[in-house]
């Protein structure tokens, strides 16, 4: 059995003719743009080979595999430890205790509105921190910060009734937490969480600035090279799809995961308890209870 629902009127002839000349605009519109940055890019000999010789060589190949994976280390630890510092500062900010909460309140705000860079210059300049302990404490307060509002606000969302028919059933806090509102709070925070850690795996960029070797500091030591005609643009063009390929691995990643929720026996459990008797499913067929 299928159902239909006109959530808006079907669009009629007219419309749909309107419809297809303003993509046929919009596709014409970026092809000019790209067409008048290609013209551009070879008005200022940007294709030239010898911009674009450094990249035929093992040294500067090795350069840029060692800039990447510098990168992605300094991002690997700064992810986990931001996910770790956010989940203690939201248990913070949701704690019973007055004190607690007001201290967690303290430093989240503090770190939130504190610039990344200056945190980081700080750590490395006034503490004489080492470049990728700087990088990744400065990348650690300012994103756990933020985490830790994200994982406030998606437990907080879960619909209420859960929180007091687990507490009906006798289940401490802890249980409750740990049972019944992150699991279902972890599905809604997924979009927001990989985008902060998006905005961490970009921000390992700053690394350059405190001399760390990371991806952009490679790329930097290429166009500033006087041997090649100082190859920026040759650079950039190589260094931006590989940042860009990374945080769309990223955003694939979430995708799976939550994918897999959905698949999940317990995400299953959860939906034919919240669709009741007689209540249909997305697709139209009945509410069944999962296979043990």
């Amino acid at each position: 059995m299928t159902s239909t629902t006109a959530l808006y009127d079907v669009p009629g002839p007219g419309t749909r003719r309107r419809h297809a000349l303003y993509a046929v605009l919009s596709t014409a519109v970026l092809l000019g743009l790209v067409a008048w940055v290609l013209y551009l890019l070879f008005a200022t000999d940007q294709f030239t080979s010898t911009k674009w010789m450094p990249f035929e060589y093992k040294g500067i190949q090795e350069l840029l595999l060692r800039g990447l994976g510098n990168t992605l280390k300094g991002f690997a630890m700064a992810a986990v430890l931001s996910l770790a510092l956010g989940g203690v500062l939201a248990v913070g900010r949701l704690s019973d205790h007055r004190v607690v909460r007001w201290l967690a309140t303290l430093v989240v705000e503090f770190f939130r509105a504190m610039p990344v860079l200056v945190m980081i210059f700080f750590i490395f300049v006034a503490l004489k921190v080492q470049a990728l302990p700087a990088l990744v404490a400065g990348l650690t307060l300012y994103n756990g910060s933020v985490l830790a509002e994200v994982f406030r606000s998606g437990v907080n969302a879960v619909e209420r009734g859960q929180r007091e028919a687990a507490f009906a059933l006798g289940m401490r806090k802890t249980q409750v937490m740990a049972y019944v509102l992150v699991p279902q709070a972890v599905r809604a925070m997924l979009p927001a969480i990989i985008s902060q850690l998006v905005v961490a795996l970009k921000d390992t960029s700053l690394g350059f600035l405190i001399t760390y070797e990371e991806f952009l500091h490679a790329g930097k030591l290429i166009a500033s090279n006087l041997d090649y005609d100082l190859p920026f643009i040759p650079v950039v063009m190589v260094i931006s799809p590989i940042y860009i390929g990374m945080c769309m691995l990223l955003s694939w990643f979430a995708g799976w995961v939550a994918r897999r929720e959905q698949r999940s026996p317990k995400t299953e459990a959860v939906a034919v308890a919240e669709a009741g008797p007689g209540a249909l499913l997305p697709g139209g067929e009945p509410p069944t209870a999962p296979k043990p």
